[in-house]
């Protein structure tokens, strides 16, 4: 099958009856719903950018199994020229879109178990490894967007998963049968589960002996029977039912987050990954977050790169743009934002190849990297609202500019500079507003926090990959220290 079109994604996705539930009701078409809708369309960037001649190096690649042509989603990294191009993609789909696109986790989660499954196998003997290359040639054959699910809820986190008083705070393994095994449980903050074909779930933590059967690893498709969602709440998202485009901000281009919950859903034996084998939990943990922490140096790069622009305009229309202390404000928020590139490119132009001959990224820099994104960010919205002003926040609705009476009043006392109109001014305001504190929060700002793990889970990462006792003998080697 040739690689879809951005149409036919969308149909196909319309395609797939899942089970989505928001505002204590069920979606019955979440293809069309005004709130969903801008997280589909990020989605369908990917797509679309993919069937552009200029983009074809970026956005796709000739798989080494197949000689096709693949969606670099769905694709095994196989050098490091493989791992800059993914972290260069997905700063342009962040330019287009100013939102999360969402197909990263799927991407990652793909190289965490590829490789990782090779290794259970090595030492068990077992076929996980052929299982996921099943999959992973039905992904791409079919050009499919998949979804990765890694975080559990966790309840008290004090305790490891046996010892929950809810033993299904963590996904867990219920029943094995000749055919399959039957999972009980949830994945939180899942972003693109609701614009997936299927979901890769993984376990969150690494495991003792004592947690066999919630040490799991499958594939199912998102209308697997058993397996529902539920849409998290975000910042000002009932503005997408005003039918205002202004007060929007970005008004094409968003994401979602949701609950996936899977009640008794069966998971046949040739979709397995890991069963069991607890000793592997860690691993693919740690090697899915290197991944996903690379990712960041990516796309909130893009998004950041919009954000920048906005605060440009916005100091245009302002009639500040010549003060230096407002090119000041935009050299720092540029540098900041460059910097967190110059990290997503350094972990993979030092990445490395794993036994199972796809590529991984180095660790302490992809550490790196996710650590100054829960910083940066923070710094480049202080900035960027800063240079719009207070009206970023006070703004009137775009009902009030149409109204007959208030507009007049509107336009007369919200202009800027004399050749902008007031509108366009609004505008740039409001996109300000939703990349800073709207809804594509969840796809910047505070999602830069704690997407791909807390701040302590990159530092707890630094300090394994550090190498202290070796920077110890190199200090001691220049200051002759004998011992």
């Amino acid at each position: 099958m040739a690689l879809m079109t951005g149409e036919q994604y969308i149909e196909s996705i319309r395609k797939i009856s899942m089970e989505i539930y928001m505002f204590g009701k069920r979606v019955e078409n979440p293809v069309d719903d005004p709130i969903l809708r801008p997280s589909l369309n990020s989605v369908r960037m990917t797509y679309d950018l993919a069937q552009k001649p200029e983009y074809q190096d970026l956005m796709t690649v000739i798989s080494p199994e197949t000689g096709e042509r693949i969606n670099r989603f769905t694709h095994i990294h196989r050098s490091t020229e493989d791992l800059r191009n993914k972290v260069k993609m997905q700063r342009l789909l962040g330019q287009q879109t100013a939102a999360c696109f969402q197909r990263c986790v799927g991407m990652d989660a793909f190289n965490a178990v590829y490789s990782t499954t090779f290794e259970i196998d090595k030492k068990y003997g077992s076929c996980y490894h052929d299982n996921f290359k099943k999959f992973m040639f039905y992904c791409q054959k079919n050009d499919l967007t998949v979804d990765g699910a890694m975080t559990d809820p966790k309840g008290d986190r004090s305790k490891a998963p046996h010892e929950q008083s809810d033993p299904d705070m963590f996904l867990r393994v219920v029943e094995r049968r000749a055919d399959g095994i039957v999972v009980c449980g949830a994945k939180a903050h899942q972003t693109g589960i609701i614009n997936s074909h299927e979901v890769i779930v993984m376990p969150t933590i690494a495991m003792g002996p004592e947690d066999k059967d919630y040490a799991v690893s499958f594939a199912v498709p998102s209308d697997a029977s058993g397996l529902f969602m539920i849409i998290g709440r975000q910042s000002c998202d009932t503005r997408k039912l005003e039918g205002s485009e202004i007060d929007v901000g970005n008004s094409e281009f968003g994401g979602v987050e949701a609950l996936i919950v899977f009640d008794h859903v069966f998971v046949p034996n040739d979709r397995i990954f890991l069963n069991g084998e607890t000793e592997f939990a860690g691993m693919l943990v740690e090697r899915f977050a290197g991944y996903h922490r690379q990712s960041y140096g990516g796309c909130k790069v893009g998004v950041g790169d919009v954000l920048i622009g906005a605060a440009a305009v916005a100091a245009d229309y302002n009639g500040v743009a010549k003060a230096s202390h407002i090119k000041d404000k935009l050299i720092e928020m540029t540098h900041l934002n460059e910097t967190l590139y110059c990290c997503g490119i350094a972990c993979s132009a030092e990445g490395h190849q794993t036994a199972s001959g796809n590529y991984m990224i180095d660790l302490l820099l992809a550490n790196v990297c996710k650590q100054n994104v829960t910083r940066f960010p923070y710094e480049i919205v202080r900035l960027a609202e800063d240079i719009a002003g207070g009206l970023v926040v006070t703004a009137p609705s775009e009902a009030d500019l149409r109204d007959p009476k208030l507009g007049p009043v509107i336009n007369k006392y919200f202009r800027g500079i004399n050749n902008v109109s007031t509108e366009n001014r609004m505008r740039i305001l409001r996109l300000i507003e939703n990349l800073a504190l709207g809804s594509a929060a969840v796809g910047y700002r505070t999602e830069s926090m704690h997407g791909a793990g807390s701040p302590q889970a990159q530092r707890i990462m630094i300090a394994r990959q550090c190498n202290l006792e070796h920077k110890k003998t190199l200090a001691k080697n220049i200051a002759h220290i004998k011992e």
